[in-house]
């Protein structure tokens, strides 16, 4: 296992083989590592093979070394910024508040025993 790694550093790899649950990148000529598909990018990733390709020079971060397994663990997505998410507005409805939504099984019990006896 290679000393000069260490959970939390960021680098710059290459990838060496694209796989559909993540990517492969070599940290240097003795180490490598795996970039799950979910930590490619921020947001779902369907097809690894439209944001990473063999060949492509990344910037990863060290998420765990399993030094019993000679596992390297990498992450793209951390080295990137988050896209910023909008605000979503409440939706406008003309109903009254109280009509909306759920009510407890406490709440209607009374209106559904009341149609009970009404329906016999």
């Amino acid at each position: 296992m290679s000393e000069k790694f260490q959970e939390g550093q960021v680098l710059k790899g290459k990838v060496t083989g694209v796989q559909p649950y993540g990517a492969f990148v070599a940290l240097d000529d003795e180490v490598q590592g795996l970039v799950h598909i979910s930590e490619v990018t921020h947001g779902f990733v369907k097809d690894i093979n439209e944001f990473i390709s063999v060949g492509d020079e990344v910037n990863v971060k060290i998420l765990s070394i399993d030094e019993a397994k000679n596992k390297y663990s990498l992450s793209i997505r951390a080295t990137e910024e988050a896209p910023k998410q909008e605000k979503q507005s409440k939706p406008k409805t003309s109903a009254p508040q109280e009509e909306q939504g759920f009510n407890t099984l406490k709440d209607k019990l009374g209106e559904w025993l009341k149609q009970s006896e009404q329906n016999k």
